[in-house]
């Protein structure tokens, strides 16, 4: 096996560049295992590792952008909450329109709301498939560091028994 000469981007590509290099591997004869460069694969989970904090911090940005966002959403409906006050007292003092200050307020806190919880939605559901993809990514690299474990179980209870 040689050297890879480019770096794999982002985890998933390291994983995929470590599967390759198993696949490619030679097979030891009359068993299941394979001859792998261990250079080679050491490099791979080294840049693994490196790949990982930075996708846990994206994962973390994405988070804080959610909080942003909602908080956003959160003043912009207390600002249009407090317009909608405002609203309704100057025209409590026109006594023939107070019954439409009072619809009118409790639409805009209708809309502000309905804006606010649209938002907190689309941010919710925004993380929620960043997450995803970060979990999906993990199980991944879980189930592949699962198989190697086995593999090494095996070998060694074969070397054992020998």
């Amino acid at each position: 096996m040689s050297e890879p000469t480019t770096r794999p981007e982002g985890l998933t590509g390291v994983l995929d560049a470590i599967e390759g290099a198993v696949n490619v591997a030679r097979a030891m004869p009359m068993s299941s295992s394979v001859l792998v460069n261990r250079a080679e694969l050491l490099d791979l989970v080294s840049q693994a590792r490196d790949v990982l904090p930075t996708q846990l911090s994206q994962a973390d940005e994405v988070l804080a952008d959610a909080d942003a966002a909602r908080a956003g959403a959160q003043a912009e409906a207390d600002a249009v909450l407090e317009a909608a006050r405002q609203e309704a007292a100057r025209l409590v003092e026109a006594e023939a329109v107070v019954v439409a200050a009072h619809a009118r307020a409790a639409q805009v806190v209708a809309d502000a709301q309905e804006t606010a919880d649209g938002l907190r939605r689309d941010a919710d559901d925004y993380c929620d498939r960043r997450l995803a993809d970060f979990e999906i990514d993990l199980g991944k690299v879980l189930a592949q560091v699962q198989a190697g474990r086995a593999k090494l179980a095996g070998r060694l209870s074969d070397d054992q028994t020998a």
